[in-house]
């Protein structure tokens, strides 16, 4: 059992003021996994001074002193690599093979990247007779999810720390050990006291005070639009920077000329990630009219491709390793682990109730308990057909394995209307045998990211969403530029 009673803040571990615990479970059994500190506002407000004391010297180091505090955090950091995996394993319920390739090979890369991606900035130029220069917007709150969790605290921490910034961390509460271990590498590698803290708690407890602080210059948060809202209105009283990563419903477009067998079975792939519990999952698969009975039959059949197992079953023998193109490409077959709480469970399941509801029609699933799974807060991978726009399950972020089949009329013309008949913009993919028309398609699709036949996840790229998908951009040298300010010095006439 993982028990902690210690927030990690201004180089060491403050044991916390109060008893108070949050209670983590593992959603495979349901069983305790251990317990978090439920920090304070005045814990907050500790790690904020210490982010503001360090802040002075982090940010005057040069990049390359920078880079090498980098470099020993990182390598501190694929020290844990088995047992950050074997951690996000049993707390977010992914399977151990996907622990190990994504959830903790993807924050390793992004960490290795960093040094390059800054050696990318330009630091300083000469515009006329001005000197611009690039430097750290200040001290950052980083608000991260579960879904994801050691992948969205590297995409915010390691460029902040990167170009000098100073950060505090507020992991989610129903995943927090790994940032423990994170917190553990960092104290190994030295980074200098204060220029990382870690306070575990709720956003109540803990996140409301820390975006709202007045020493805190940069936000950026990942999580659900209500939240989302919360966090730009307390943001806004002091007229902090703001960075959202928000929801998503997106579109999977496939043209009449494409593949379909393929295309379909790839479509219900694609909104399986993690369970479903993806922000750029694929949920809504839209096919030509004329053909959606027979995207019904090869979703149906796809669906065996994703059978549920208990996640930690094979975890013996796989070794994590720096995420890659080549481990970039996502297989058409891979296994659904649980969700990753009771209260997702429920969620998902009343959509999957409100869609039959609705009048949309089951093609595989159910909110039924799987057989065989009595304990665990698992759910059927379930795929809806006979869906109007109007419907909550075409509309809503389910953040489950639920894929929502839309029939268009055939036209490109169509297919994008529908395809942005949605409040959010994070992502979606097009599919056609032609790539210039897929490209001439995806060019006209209001999303932050849009996949073409398959292209595999760029970790290099920027990533964020247009419209309630939120707004700023992480990932690659965009990431850094995120938490950089520009200033301009006018120089006077030389001699003068």
């Amino acid at each position: 059992m993982y028990d902690r009673e210690s927030h990690y803040i201004g180089g060491r571990w403050v044991r916390a003021a109060k008893s108070d615990r949050l209670v983590v479970h593992n959603p495979a059994d349901e069983a305790v996994l251990g317990h978090v500190p439920a920090g304070t506002p005045d814990e907050a407000a500790l790690a904020v001074a210490a982010a503001v004391r360090a802040f002075d010297d982090w940010a005057s180091r040069s990049v390359a002193e920078r880079s090498e505090v980098i470099r020993r955090f990182t390598a501190c950091l694929k020290g844990r690599a088995a047992l950050l995996a074997k951690t996000i394993t049993e707390e977010v319920g992914s399977p151990a093979s996907f622990s190990a390739r994504v959830q903790v090979g993807l924050p390793l890369l992004t960490f290795d990247s960093q040094p390059t991606h800054a050696s990318e900035i330009v630091w300083h130029q000469r515009v006329g007779h001005s000197m611009v220069l690039r430097e750290a917007a200040g001290v950052v709150v980083a608000i991260t999810p579960w879904n994801y969790p050691l992948h969205q605290i590297a995409a915010k921490i390691a460029p902040a720390l990167m170009v000098g910034c100073t950060v505090i961390l507020k992991p989610s509460e129903l995943a927090p050990f790994n940032a423990y271990l994170l917190a553990e590498a960092a104290d190994e590698a030295e980074l200098p006291d204060g220029v990382l803290n870690v306070v575990f708690g709720t956003g109540a407890g803990v996140g409301s005070s820390l975006v709202a602080h007045p020493d805190v210059d940069v936000v950026s948060f990942t999580g659900s639009n209500e939240t989302g809202r919360i966090v730009s209105e307390l943001a806004s009283r002091s007229v902090k920077q703001v960075h959202l990563e928000l929801g998503g419903k997106s579109p999977n477009v496939v043209l009449d000329d494409a593949d379909l067998e393929q295309c379909v079975a790839e479509g219900v792939a694609r909104s399986m990630v993690n369970s479903g519990q993806t922000c750029t999952s694929l949920s809504r698969l839209l096919v030509p009219k004329r053909l959606l009975s027979q995207a019904e039959e090869i979703a149906a059949s796809a669906v065996a491709n994703h059978p549920l197992v208990d996640p930690s079953a094979e975890v013996e023998g796989i070794r994590p390793t720096v995420y890659s193109d080549k481990l970039a490409h996502l297989p058409t077959t891979f296994a659904l682990g649980p969700l990753v709480s009771a209260n997702q469970r429920e969620r998902v399941v009343d959509f999957i109730r409100r869609g039959v509801h609705d009048g949309a029609r089951l093609v595989a699933g159910g909110p039924q308990r799987p057989s065989g799974f009595d304990q665990g807060y698992y759910v059927l991978p379930t795929i809806f057909s006979n869906t109007t726009p109007d419907m909550s399950i075409v509309r809503e972020e389910i953040f489950g394995p639920v894929l929502c089949l839309q029939a268009y009329d055939g036209s490109d013309d169509s297919a994008v209307t529908m395809a942005n008949e949605t409040p959010y913009g994070l992502a979606a993919a097009v599919r056609s045998k032609d790539p210039e028309r897929a490209l001439a398609v995806a060019r006209r699709i209001r999303a932050g990211q849009v996949e073409i036949n398959q292209a595999r996840f760029n970790p290099f790229a920027p990533f964020g969403g247009f419209k309630q998908s939120g707004h700023g951009r992480e990932l690659g040298t965009w990431g850094l530029e995120a938490f950089l300010q520009t200033k301009s010095i006018q120089l006077p006439p030389s001699g003068s």
